[in-house]
């Protein structure tokens, strides 16, 4: 999903489910102060001694720096508890014991994770001393997976994950019910309990008789610490998206989610696995292979997994897994289907005549536009990247990887050669398109404010030449952009002020998307050229994306439009254009949408601005003497005071910062509602109507 995060003094963030085009806004609760434990003082002169030297043991290392294991304290740093937990669950699920997952969000701010697997022995663990449930809660690196036989295949490599939640929690609860044939026929029939608060046990692992029907497994009820995390408020779009993806990756599992909070509730489980994942991946889209290419294959130990379907758009998604962790990096499993699918179609298309003798081979960027593939692969030893698990580096993956699904694909163009034509038909009409591309992205970069010393359109541009405290307002018409220009700080903003709507590059090739002025005045302006959004060999080859993040001009791109329906649509269309070619921008948390205010209202030389009616309203009520109320139908009608103090000010304006929460449904949304299907709208609509705020009729 596509989010919206304010980033303001106000500190509310915001999560946006449909794009703007029915303003469906989540608001978060303020943002908490976090509170550590005081550090013991240090000396104030330069001495450098003993004394200096802090020795953090156990989970106090966990609590004092949290984002080294978490990755960050907000609303994703608060679900990546959830992960850990469900991390392990989905681990039991791999190894064939567990095939029922659950999540329950408390009306009382609690989480509950429970599965029916073996269940934590409760034994005592001979190392620590402790029974193996307090190990694995209270140790650090310490689990079941570091090839001691309990597991073949898992995802928590590095022992953290259960103990990082219980450290991070304000309080936790374990309950245990093993399973008598893993665990031994003398804890059969009992459950086993175990009380914890911030990572420390507030009593001994006490076992009692089983009185429920409750099957063996594992449950974790979890309050997580108000102190640590800016909000503790979880979010169940978040959760239902990623036990959806849990679902599709562990094939024959049920995932079921419960927000006790709005009643609202899913239940997730596909026989097809990933195969059944492209599928609803490419659901609003024309598809050339109405089966999608499906391997499931084993070589060396390693289980490869792999499903790939085209459509008739110009996009390229791949999904990457590594023992069910999304290594949204890619690695070797990823340059192994690469190469595996340029040589294939290559191979296929010379031996079918479909390429002349005279014509030069498909590029890796030619044979995967309009492609939607997911690569999972199971290792009973994966090598990550750190912690964070985002790249997977085994160097004997790559080959493997090439192995099987060269076989395979090549199988299935011999069996179907219908799709085979029909998918090397697209792969070089892509070709043609591709150069007349890169034609365009030349000239684009030609006449680049940075190499011709020109401003680009009407850009009234800022003095300072340092990025890091530079912005650009990408404002809508000529009004609006002279009341800018006029109030900004010209040291630090910019003013790039567009007219009209911009293309919807949903529906249109990169050649075509080149051509229009608008998009060449932004790519120009910003200086960092575009993605093509397959960057083909560049691993094995060192070629370079098209965009380069240190040619950025400004770290701050702010989309300012209208508080209207007009002005909501040219918002979409400018994000739909950046997270399509220039999603580096998002990710690297670059990219921004001023609010700019509705209303105008005072009395005298009070004056207060407001974002809605219903704030407006609540203001006006109790008043006693009527106040005057000014309704700004654009940021044109605002003069350049006013538009400083509401929208331009960093001291008094609110921004919200554009992420993406679940790329793979952010994409899914973007192709739903800016592609070719009016009905998938239409349906969107339908469905979401009743949600509706301040529409402009």
């Amino acid at each position: 999903m596509l989010a919206l995060v304010q980033y303001s003094e106000r500190d509310c963030a915001f999560y946006v489910a449909s794009l703007d085009l029915l303003n469906h806004f989540k608001i978060f609760p303020p943002k908490e102060v976090m509170v550590t434990e005081k550090a013991p003082p240090i000396a104030t002169n330069d001495q450098y001694t003993a004394d200096n030297i802090q020795v953090l043991e156990g989970l106090e290392a966990v609590r004092r720096r949290p984002g080294m294991y978490i990755g960050t304290t907000d609303v994703a740093g608060l679900h990546h508890l959830v992960k850990e937990l469900v991390d392990n669950a989905v681990d039991e699920a791999m190894a064939g014991y567990c095939d029922r997952v659950e999540v329950i969000f408390h009306n009382d701010g609690q989480c509950t994770v429970r599965d029916n697997g073996r269940g934590i022995p409760v034994g005592v663990q001979k190392q620590t001393g402790l029974t193996a449930v307090e190990t694995v809660l209270t140790v650090l690196h310490a689990g079941g997976k570091f090839g001691g036989g309990g597991y073949k295949i898992s995802g928590g490599l590095h022992g953290v994950g259960a103990s990082v939640t219980n450290a991070l929690a304000e309080n936790l609860i374990v309950e245990v019910v093993p399973d008598p044939s893993a665990q031994g026929k003398k804890h059969g029939g009992k459950v086993y309990r175990q009380e914890y608060a911030c990572g420390e046990p507030q009593s001994k692992l006490k076992a009692s008789p089983l009185k429920d029907d409750r099957s063996c497994g594992t449950t974790i009820t979890f309050r997580p610490d108000s102190e640590i995390f800016e909000t503790v408020d979880f979010d169940f779009n978040i959760e239902s998206g990623r036990l959806r993806q849990y679902a599709y990756l562990t094939k024959g599992v049920w995932f079921h989610l419960l927000d006790e909070r709005t009643g609202q509730e899913v239940n997730y489980y596909f026989d097809g696995g990933i195969k059944s994942y492209v599928r609803h991946l490419n659901s609003g889209r024309s598809v050339l292979n109405q089966d999608p290419i499906y391997v499931d294959h084993e070589i060396e130990g390693d289980l490869i997994e792999c499903a790939l379907q085209y459509n008739d758009g110009f996009q390229v998604h791949e999904y990457t897994f590594a023992n069910g962790i999304n290594t949204i990096d890619g690695g070797t499993h990823l340059t192994g289907f690469r190469k595996a699918l340029t040589r294939v179609l290559n191979d296929y298309a010379r031996k079918n005549k479909l390429l002349k003798e005279g014509d030069q081979n498909l590029t890796g960027d030619d044979v995967r536009e309009g492609l939607i593939a997911i690569i999972s692969v199971k290792l009973p030893e994966p090598q990550f990247e750190g912690q964070t698990k985002t790249r997977l580096g085994n160097p004997e993956v790559d080959s493997r990887v090439q192995s099987v699904l060269s076989d395979a694909i090549a199988q299935y163009l011999e069996e179907r050669p219908s799709d085979g034509r029909a998918i090397i038909e697209k792969a070089t009409t892509a070709a043609r398109a591709r150069d007349a591309a890169r034609k365009a992205r030349e000239l684009v970069q030609r006449k680049s404010a940075l190499e011709s010393g020109n401003l680009p359109g009407k850009l009234a541009d800022c003095s300072s030449r340092n990025p890091d405290e530079s912005e650009i307002f990408i404002v809508e018409g000529d009004s609006a952009g002279g009341s800018a220009k006029q109030g900004r700080d010209r040291h630090t903003q910019a003013i790039l002020p567009l007219f009209g709507k911009i293309l919807n590059v949903e529906r249109a090739r990169p050649d075509k998307m080149l051509g229009h002025e608008a998009i060449r005045l932004i790519i120009s302006a910003l200086g960092t050229g575009i993605s093509t959004g397959v960057e083909a060999e560049a691993e094995s080859s060192g070629a370079a994306n098209g965009y380069d993040e240190e040619k950025l001009r400004y770290h701050k791109v702010i989309i300012m439009t209208d508080a209207d329906v007009d002005g909501a649509h040219i918002r979409t269309l400018l994000m739909t254009f950046f997270y399509r070619y220039m999603p580096e921008l998002i990710a690297n948390e670059h990219l921004y949408i001023a609010q700019p205010p509705l209303y105008r209202a005072g009395s005298g030389d009070k004056v207060e601005y407001f974002y809605n009616e219903e704030d407006l309203q609540s203001w006006q009520k109790g008043r006693k003497r009527k106040a005057n109320v000014q309704r700004f139908k654009g940021l044109g009608e605002m003069n350049a005071d006013q538009l400083w103090d509401t929208t331009l000010d960093p001291e008094t304006r609110t921004l919200w910062k554009v992420d993406v929460n679940d790329p793979m449904d952010a994409d899914k949304l973007f192709s739903e509602l800016m592609g070719d299907e009016p009905l998938h709208r239409r349906r969107f609509i339908q469905a979401n109507y009743a949600e509706v705020q301040n529409l402009d009729v």
